[in-house]
Parts: structure tokens; sequence; C-alpha cells
């Protein structure tokens, strides 16, 4: 598969100044959009989940992985009636892949991929850009399982960048685009590894 070549530091460049890439509904262009307002997933005790994914988790149903398949990640969180990942931003997200910024937390029920998440590690920050799931549960096992990732790895925040009634489930809160740029800055001086 021959993709167009981007310019990626450019785009992480975007990343780090708080801006994040999404294209309008037709898929014809992509942007750089900022907002107001953005939503972190806490790492810290303020972060909670539903005791029925308790159970879930309990039970040892899933296995995580880290881009064992990023592709069908990109692909599974693309694939909903309206979406902002065309085809172009996919190739992006392999790009940015390929060059070790861009990242899928994965769950699995034994060789489904039954859920993951899509996001940057930049520093000290994982920028989480969708999640999806194909096995009930599979996305919010991810979603716990990533905050304890990357808790062991000090990391600095999770930014889920919309705010919508799921991510509140799990205590997700908004901050001020002012307080995210200053939080951004301190994280990009950390040097985390998302592996």
């Amino acid at each position: 598969m021959i993709l167009p070549q981007y310019d990626i530091p450019a785009i992480i460049e975007g990343y780090a100044k708080g801006y994040f890439l999404m294209s309008d509904d037709d898929g014809d262009s992509l942007n750089w959009y900022s907002s107001r307002q953005r939503t972190l997933i806490p790492l810290d005790d303020r972060f909670r989940y539903p005791k029925s994914l308790r159970r879930v988790l309990n039970q040892e149903r899933f296995q995580t992985a880290i881009d064992r398949d990023f592709l069908a990640v990109v692909d599974g969180c693309a694939d909903r009636d309206t979406t902002w990942i065309s085809d172009e931003l996919k190739s992006i997200y392999w790009e940015l892949h390929q060059a070790g910024w861009a990242h899928s937390f994965e769950t699995w029920q034994d060789d489904e991929l039954a859920g993951g998440i899509l996001g940057l590690s930049i520093g000290g920050a994982f920028i989480g850009e969708s999640m999806f799931y194909r096995i009930p549960e599979g996305s919010k096992a991810a979603m716990v399982k990533l905050v304890e990732h990357l808790r062991s790895r000090h990391f600095h925040f999770f930014d889920a960048q919309m705010m919508n009634p799921h991510l509140a489930r799990f205590g997700a809160y908004v901050v001020s685009n002012r307080d995210y740029r200053k939080l951004l800055k301190q994280a990009l001086a950390m040097p985390c590894r998302f592996q």
C-alpha cells in the first residue's frame, strides 16, 4: 500500500500546541481544531467505573495489547455512520504510528479484537483520538486498563478531547483551554514512554 508522505514533525507540533486534526463530515477536507474546553480522564483517585465493569474485569474475560493490530483499531474507530476519521486521516495515523507517536491500546477475547482506543503519546500526554468496541464492554475494559498503564508510566494526563455521557461515567472532567495548555506544556517536558 503506497501512502502519501506527511510532515510528521509539523503534525506533532500542532498537537503540542493544543490543536487536533479532524476531517469534515464529507471527508473531503482535513483541518486543525481547537476547543475552549478539553475533557480529561483522571489518572488519580477521581477515576471511577461501574461495579458491573469491575465484575467483567475480575472475570479476566479480556486480554490487553498495545499495537497488536493498529490498523484494525483505526478502522474500528472510523466505522460508524458519521465519522471524522477520513481515509486521509487514517493514512496520517498510520504514518504517526510508524514514527512511534500513534498507538492503539486494545482488548482481545481469545483471538478476536474486542475493542480499542486510538491515541497519540507525546511526552507525558496521552491524547485519545477515538475508541470503539466489537464485543460489549470491550472499549470500557480498554479504558480502565489504559488508565492503569498510563499511571504505571507516570503520564501527566489523558486527554479525551470532548465530553460525553460515556466518559463522564469514568470521572472525566473539563478544563479550560488555558489550563489545558499549561498542563500540556508540563507534559511535553516529561520523558514518558508509552511502551
